[in-house]
Order: structure tokens, then sequence, then C-alpha cells
């Protein structure tokens, strides 16, 4: 019997780069590999690779010792090539496992970002002085990240019909929190309010133990938390431009010998710490992703690891980064193209823009970016739900709209229906049509709107004043928190808190309490 996965949507590959561009970009980065090559501040990372035939040379900067590696072509192709074409990324609900396959471009949208700041909503009354008018306006107030907010957006995101992962989107800063146990917390309480796939980075090192048996207990044991990962990793292994950062060299070695699969992600920004010329930022953070995909496979030939592409732009004027932009979407297009020809699954970015509050501006960037990275078919899409000022705010109503919009996109770039028989029935039915009095196809909708091949109107469309869709949208995130969280079973949870050390005491909620 095959596995259950959730559907997915399979697009037709929006293409900016052709053959030639392609492999132009790939010999780029293997030069730059090779010279200058990078720059490694793991002492266990250099030896491996200079025991695997790169050229390591040691060297003090700054009073700071580091490795130079000089990558050779030939290393950095064979260790890219044992890495696994398909990724299966797990879940509580064996129906919400994502099946993520370098070949097929099945998209999947998810949240991300771990922000600070998570912004409520609600709408306020407001009375022209005449007394003639009274009109209803959003106001927003921002709320410091808790462990209770995660819990939250974990609940909204299992309700999120589009929402097909879940990167924790809020920061847990309660006290008693700290950096030894944050992570903990942050995976149990996304783990207990949600049965898609959960993926976060590791903040230490010797908690990853602590976070394995978590998931053995939820699974079943070792053997099924392998077959069944219900969480992965990112790991932002590079520090742009082309540093390999001790910790995070120490939480890839970690992560990939415990079997789990991760994401090594990459994110320069294009004007500052990259080129901002899309061949040569391209060129770069392939690059860097090329040679954390030969670490990975270097301490384990096989490893399931995503290509992580999150290139931004800078803003010229303050050097923030700049989401809502055309180079945004190319940058992150020609990666997909890349992951693409590599043969390995891409996890890449949609939904991000400056507008610090829902509204007409957050829309447009949302539309744009969400569109263009469905269209490119890059399989696992982050950042795509809720994110307001860049990747600084999560707001829960944006979050429900994102899912509106995103759903919108899905439905555009499904697979045409024009097979013989479609195109025989059409032309049976304006033959039937042109044969009555009204000659109207109404009628012949419904099979159609019943199958789901007709879209339904925008959900919060407005009869009036834009803040109709926020209020609109405000209506439903109150229906969806009104219904019941989907907590693990109590002997888990009591397991849990048994095994693992530092949970936070309010955490302790479960299914049958």
């Amino acid at each position: 019997m095959g596995l259950a996965f959730r559907d997915g949507t399979i697009v037709k590959p929006y293409e900016r780069l052709d053959k030639e561009e392609i492999i132009r970009l790939h010999k780029a980065s293997l030069a730059i590999l090779d010279s200058p090559g990078i720059w490694c501040y793991n002492e266990r990372a250099a030896k491996l690779m200079g025991a695997a035939g790169a050229k390591v040379s040691e060297a003090v900067e700054f009073g700071q010792t580091l490795w130079r590696i000089r990558l050779p072509a030939g290393l950095v192709e064979e260790c890219v090539a044992m890495a696994p074409s398909q990724v299966v990324l797990g879940a509580r609900k064996p129906e919400n496992r994502l099946l993520l396959d370098a070949g097929t471009p099945r998209i999947y949208f998810g949240s991300g970002s771990e922000t600070n700041v998570w912004l409520e909503t609600e709408m306020q009354s407001f009375t022209s002085a005449d007394g003639g008018e009274t009109v209803q306006i959003p106001r927003f107030q921002k709320r410091r990240g808790s462990a209770a907010l995660l819990c939250r957006a974990a609940h909204l995101g299992e309700q999120l019909e589009h929402l097909d992962f879940f990167i924790r989107p809020v920061n847990v800063q309660d006290e008693g929190v700290t950096e030894d146990n944050h992570d903990v917390n942050k995976f149990f309480a996304s783990l207990n309010n949600i049965t898609k796939h959960v993926q976060a980075g590791l903040t230490r090192t010797d908690r990853l133990a602590d976070l394995v048996r978590m998931g053995e207990i939820i699974t079943g044991g070792p053997q099924a938390l392998r077959e069944n990962p219900i969480f992965s990793f990112i790991a932002c292994v590079f520090k742009s431009p082309l540093q390999l950062v001790q910790d995070t060299a120490d939480k890839v070695f970690a992560i990939v010998e415990a079997g789990l699969p991760i994401v090594i992600s990459s994110s320069p920004q294009g004007g500052s710490s990259a080129p901002i010329q899309e061949a040569g930022m391209v060129a770069q953070i392939n690059a860097e992703i090329l040679a954390g995909v030969t670490f990975t496979q270097l301490i384990r030939q096989g490893a399931p690891v995503l290509y992580g592409s999150v290139p931004v732009r800078a803003r010229m004027d303050d050097l923030h980064d700049l989401y809502g932009c055309p180079e945004f979407n190319q940058y992150n297009i020609d990666c997909a193209q890349l992951a693409r020809h590599y043969e390995i699954p891409c996890y890449s970015t949609a939904g991000v823009g400056d507008a610090k509050v829902p509204g007409m501006q957050a829309m447009f960037e949302k539309l744009f970016t969400h569109l263009y990275m469905a269209m490119s078919g890059a399989q696992y899409i982050h950042y795509a739900f809720g994110l307001l000022d860049r990747t600084n705010t999560f707001c829960p109503v944006q979050a429900v709209i994102d899912d509106e919009q995103i759903g919108k996109v899905k439905h555009c770039l499904r697979a045409p229906k024009v097979g013989e028989a479609e195109a025989q029935d059409a032309v049976a039915m304006v033959e039937k049509v042109m044969g009555t009095s009204h000659r109207l196809f109404a009628r012949h909708a419904r099979k159609a709107i019943h199958s789901g091949d007709v879209s339904d109107p925008y959900r919060f469309e407005a009869k009036g004043m834009e803040d109709e869709v926020i209020a609109r949208a405000l209506d439903r995130l109150a229906e969806i928190e009104a219904l019941p969280p989907v907590h693990l079973p109590a002997a888990t949870v009591d397991r849990i808190f048994e095994e693992v050390p530092g949970l936070l005491p309010q955490l302790r909620v479960s299914q049958d309490a």
C-alpha cells in the first residue's frame, strides 16, 4: 500500500533561464568554490572536506583561526549527485505528509520566519463629525511573541486549507525560556497544535537528542521517526559571502548524523553581502548552497537535504531587505531552475514584503511573489503566510487573507483539462444549448462547480471600503480560533513531559484534558 501525501499542485514551470544559461551559472559557481573558495570557521568541517580531496589551508584573520577551502568541481558534482531527488517530510496525520520530488514541480506553501512581534487586529467604529456616517477602521496592536501565541499560530495553521507545512512564525519569549530550553518548547508548542509537518532551526546542538526523543514518543519509536520525520530543520550554514559558520556547521553534523531532513539555506542580500546583478547573486548563492549540500553528503551519503534558496535584494536607501521587487522573483526563479538541474527539491520564498499592516500594499507585494514562485515550480515555498514588515511581524488576520490568495494561485495554476473527452463534451454541450430558446449554459455549469473546477468568489470581497476585507477576514479568524485544537493524546504528552526536560508547565495540555 502506498503512502498518503498532501496533494500539492503540479504546475508547468515558468523558466527565465535556458540550458546554456544554467550551465554558465553552474560553472561560475564551481569557479567561485575553487577560487576564492570558502572561509571555514569549523575545524571538523575543514578536516572532513580536506580528507575528501578539497585543498585546505589554515589561516588567521583578525586574530581568529580559520580554514580556507578550495573545493574541486569534481568533488562538488559527485556529492551533489548523491543527494536524494525525493525527500519525504512526515506529519502527525499520514495524509499531511509531503512528497518533495525534484523531478515533479509539485508546489506546497507554508509559514516561516521567527518574528518577535505578533500583530493583533480589531475593528473600531468612527463616526463623522456631523454624525451622518459611521465606518469600521482596523486598529493594530503589537504583542510580544510567546509560547501561547505560537500555539495559536499552529492551531491557525492546522485549519488553513492551503497551508501545507508549518515553520514557527513567532518567537517564544516567555519568562523561563532560555537558550537551553528554547528548542523543546517551540517544537512541542507546534507539534501539540498541528498535524502537518513542522520545521524550525536548531538553537542548541546538545538539545537535539531531546527533540529526537520527543519525535520518537509521538511517532512510536526510532524507526517510526525515520520513516515519518514529523519535523525537520533549517540550517543557515553560510554567512554570506562564502563563510561557513562554526556553530551552524556543528548543528549540520548533528542533524545529518541523526538521519533527519535538513534545509541548507543561504540568504545573501544583493547589493551588500552578494552582487546585486542577477548573474552575480545567483552564482554566489548557488555556490554557497552547493558547498552546503556537499558538506551534508560528506557527513552521510544520501542524507535528505533541500536546496534552500532565500536570496533578497537590498534597498539602496537604508540597506534593509527588499522583498516586494522584481529582482526578488528573478533571483528565486533562477534558483528554482538550478535546483531542478541538480535534481534536489527546492525550498524557496514567497509572500513577503515591506508593508507593516494588512492592506493594499501587502496584497500587491504578496501576490507578486506568491504567483511567480508558484509558477517557478519550487516544491517547498515558505514565508507565505502572515508575514509583514519584511520578516519582522506575524499577523494572523494577514495569514487568513494569504490563505485565500494562495488558494486562488493554486487554482489558477492547475493543469488544464483539455482532453479528447472534454473536447467532445464541449461540442455536444454547445450543440444542445443552441437548440434551446434561452441559449444559456448555466445548468451545464453545475457539474464543474460540484467537481471543484470552478473557483468561488473572493471570500472577503468588499462591498464598499477596502477595510471590509480585513473585517471579513477577522470574522473568519474568529471562526477558526473557535474550533477545538488537535492536541496530542494525554498519554503521549505525559511521556514527553517525563522524558524531555525544560518544557513550560503551561504547555501541558492534551487531547484528553
